[in-house]
């Protein structure tokens, strides 16, 4: 992997049929257990990732040597597993997991106005099987959420799992060189939907802040915290994070955002990030070179 994101994550729909088929015939338990075998190929193989994961433990977490060192495993077999996760639930097998919400008050307040909202996530966790549990609380979330993003192979995982189950009601909105997506963001907060940016990620040689972060200084993408900023529009942390025995837990939080503010508003998305790292330090995805430390390279 690059020392800098790339615009494009892991995760193809030849892996993503694979494991629909190793769910539907072994079992979600097989499925765990062959993701070791994948595992143990990242860690051989992905030197430049696993150079980052360690880096993230050992200096930004804190860990002694050999604990990160063991951990950059642990590290991308939680990445797997959310992976396999998604594929299982998205597939028709929600009724394999339990999850809890914390602050879902916030969003049912959004959905009642019906004035639209902004949700911050993040590269932790598994935000995209959200849709599902919503679904199970009575949440009338149909075409109610746009997830902003760079990557192109979204939208074909996406339609690749809609024909072996229900379609999803998330819908994507990419990011494009003639700036449209500004215009199909504005269009979805005036139709009273939720937009979800993940404000973890920039691409080289676009416009950025810089934010603290676990001690070290990194790069954000301006354009999350600029348009949330400037939009008379709420604003959630959101992230929905694996816990033990197949269960999640989802987290939102509301703030108040200065119009115009968007380095205040990045500033109060990474102390909340900060947070939810510290409690759930394995679920941190981004293996690259997060905060531009040449030492890692």
């Amino acid at each position: 992997m690059a020392t800098e994101w790339e615009g494009k994550s892991r995760g193809t729909v030849l892996g993503y049929k694979i494991y629909i088929f190793f769910i539907k015939y072994l079992g979600l338990s097989a499925s765990y257990f062959i993701l070791h075998f994948v595992v143990l190929y990242f860690c051989l193989f992905s030197i430049k990732s696993s150079r980052a994961i360690y880096y993230y433990l050992r200096k930004r977490q804190g860990y002694s040597n050999i604990k990160a060192f063991f951990n950059i495993y642990a590290s991308y077999y939680n990445f797997g597993q959310t992976l396999v996760d998604k594929a299982t639930i998205s597939a028709g097998f929600r009724d394999r997991f339990t999850y809890e919400f914390d602050g879902v008050q916030n969003i049912e307040n959004l959905l009642k106005e019906k004035k639209g909202g902004i949700l911050l996530s993040a590269h932790v966790g598994n935000f995209e099987v959200s849709e599902f549990f919503f679904d199970d609380e009575g949440f009338d979330m149909v075409d109610k959420i746009s997830m902003v993003t760079w990557d192109q192979e979204h939208q074909a995982i996406k339609e690749y799992m809609e024909s072996v189950t229900s379609k999803s009601n998330v819908k994507f909105i990419l990011i494009k060189d003639d700036m449209s997506h500004i215009f199909e963001i504005h269009q979805a907060l005036s139709n009273g939907e939720l937009v979800v940016f993940t404000g973890d990620r920039y691409i080289e040689g676009t416009k950025f802040l810089e934010q603290e972060l676990l001690g070290s200084t990194a790069k954000f993408p301006l354009g999350p915290y600029l348009l949330a900023s400037r939009l008379k529009v709420p604003v959630l942390f959101v992230y929905v994070m694996k816990e033990p025995k197949k269960h999640y837990h989802l987290y939102a939080r509301s703030i108040e955002v200065k119009r115009g503010d968007a380095a205040g508003l990045l500033k109060g998305y990474t102390e909340s990030l900060e947070w939810i790292l510290k409690k759930y330090p394995l679920q941190w995805f981004n293996y690259f070179d997060f905060w531009d430390d040449k030492k890692i390279r």
